[in-house]
């Protein structure tokens, strides 16, 4: 899918609205010209790198703490007024990490705000910088073999991050001269994660899809899919979310939501996931938030494995696992490409080497249905439809007030999975709600399904890209907030979503709570009324 629907309700979005000051705590960032700084280029973190065990995270006590309703972007600017990136898209607690920030205002104050819930505020002011020295900084720089668009951006601050608890973490650039703001987005991880539930954000999935300097990993500047990058870098700004990229409409919602519960809950990226086999190890529930869609295969191998030993699964979106991609290093540091050549895989240099296709997980010559995993596959793009539910007497709805049949206005879409046997679908598998949708003139079914596993393992998945969205709808159905979703789909949404985390919070569901398969009932002997194979 492309950006245009998200950018579309931006401007209604929380970040976007004005608000009050807050206080300020002590610390100050390092220049890179300033003898302190860690000279040469960042690096990532090493395998199997972790903070120690005292920096477990104590969701209760963190929200407990003072929020700071400044927090939000009120003046942007003009384009251009102040950008920024981190050096490294997590660090674990007590790391340095560099800032790459260009202005044409003489100077800037970098704000570090941990996401959470903090009574509604959603965000607490961890870290404030002294006022630094600013600069413009070169045009955007594209590789001709790929089309893929970077900066050579100097580092500006080095960042210590001594004392700040794992989260989700959006730093304010703000201009001293009131230029513009923007945000540059990082995640803090603590200590093991064993007994908690892992939130992923999907830094590769908001990299694909990241426009700055003119290309993405869908098109490029001649707006077509010939210009596209075949690459794309973390070594730039985000262009969407005034900086932030994907998180405010596919992970802040249900960041804030489990945070209000005081779950046990531990943060990382894709990128960790990947990088680090272990990193999984005792988990009871990893999280996949509304738009995870670029995987690589050693993401999915350490997904697999927690997940056959009993960890939960939860997919809070459509779409996910869809592509295979591949992580290269950048000259600022390890994993800071993103490599996904798609239809064009032959080409690949990578792949040449004997790498695996940088093509979707499902095609040609490696194909991997992400069905085996999650036990939906993605259908389809774009529609815009009811959701439907079919089993209200479900564990999962529970409190919900649901009635078979009931339905909620635009909540499936843009993207939407179903459950399809003519891929490889684990069994036993529950279809929950089942919701008519017409794609490109073709009649289908986007399906919440529910799975539980040999080693343990419950897997929830939505089937549909508007789940975390709609956490956040408040008003009435047809609106211009939230793609037109009414208060009735987010107090269902976010009943259905404590009822999963509460759950899957206390070990293996599927041993608890066993699914009833219903893919017969569904489908049919053989499953021929599902229809066939996708070729989405």
């Amino acid at each position: 899918m492309g950006l245009a629907s998200a950018a579309a309700f931006a401007s209604s979005q929380p970040w976007a609205a004005p608000a009050a000051a807050s206080p300020v705590p002590e610390g100050t960032a390092r220049t890179a010209a300033d003898p302190g700084a860690a000279p040469g280029t960042a690096t990532a973190p090493a395998r199997g790198s972790t903070a120690p065990e005292g920096c477990r995270l104590d969701v209760r006590a963190e929200n407990a703490l003072p929020g700071a309703a400044d927090w939000r972007i009120t003046r942007t600017g003009a384009a251009g007024a102040i950008e920024g990136f981190a050096d490294r898209v997590s660090v674990c607690s007590g790391e340095t990490f560099g800032l790459h920030v260009s202005t044409a205002s003489p100077s800037y104050t970098v704000s570090a705000y941990r996401m959470g819930w903090y009574g509604g505020t959603r965000a607490r002011l961890v870290w404030r910088s002294e006022a630094l020295p600013g600069e413009r900084q070169g045009a955007a720089l594209t590789e001709a073999a790929t089309r893929m668009v970077r900066t050579a951006w100097r580092r500006t601050a080095v960042v210590d991050t001594a004392g700040w608890p794992e989260g989700s973490y959006l730093l304010r650039l703000d201009t001293c001269d009131g230029a513009g703001q923007r945000f540059v987005p990082v995640t803090v991880r603590g200590g093991p994660v064993r007994g908690r539930m892992v939130v992923v954000s999907s830094v590769a999935t908001w990299q694909a899809y990241n426009r700055w300097g003119g290309s993405d990993l869908y098109k490029g500047t001649t707006g077509k899919k010939g210009s596209r990058s075949l690459a794309v870098s973390f070594d730039r700004p985000y262009g969407s979310g005034r900086g932030a990229g994907q998180f405010f409409v596919y992970e802040a919602p249900l960041v804030a939501l489990a945070e209000r519960m005081g779950l046990p809950l531990a943060y990382a990226t894709g990128v960790d996931v990947a990088r680090e086999p272990g990193l999984l190890d005792g988990a009871v529930a990893m999280l996949s938030l509304g738009h995870d869609e670029y995987w690589s295969p050693e993401q999915r191998t350490h997904v697999t494995a927690a997940r056959d030993a009993g960890m939960n699964l939860a997919v809070f979106g459509a779409n996910c696992c869809y592509r295979r991609v591949r992580y290269e290093p950048s000259p600022v540091g390890a994993d800071r490409v993103v490599v996904c050549y798609k239809d064009d895989y032959a080409a690949d240099p990578g792949f040449r080497r004997g790498r695996p296709p940088t093509n979707d997980f499902r095609r040609k010559p490696a194909p991997d249905p992400e069905s085996s995993l999650f036990g939906v596959i993605y259908d389809g793009y774009p529609v815009d439809a009811p959701y439907v539910v079919s089993h209200p007497d479900h564990w999962l709805l529970a409190g919900t007030g649901a009635r078979r049949g009931d339905s909620f206005a635009h909540l499936v879409g843009v993207e939407f999975d179903r459950v399809n046997p003519a891929h490889p679908t684990p069994r036993p598998v529950e279809i929950i709600a089942r919701s008519p949708v017409v794609c490109k003139g073709r009649a289908s079914y986007a399906d919440t399904a529910y799975l539980s596993l040999p080693g343990g393992a419950g897997v929830f998945a939505t089937g549909t890209m508007r789940w975390v969205e709609a956490l956040d709808a408040k008003g009435p159905a047809g609106g211009k907030a939230n793609h037109g979703l009414g208060a009735d789909a987010g107090r269902f949404t976010r009943v259905v979503t404590e009822n999963v985390l509460r759950a899957f919070a206390q070990g293996p569901a599927g041993r608890a709570r066993p699914a009833q398969d219903n893919l017969i009932a569904h489908c049919g002997e053989g499953a021929a009324p599902c229809g066939v194979a996708s070729g989405v």
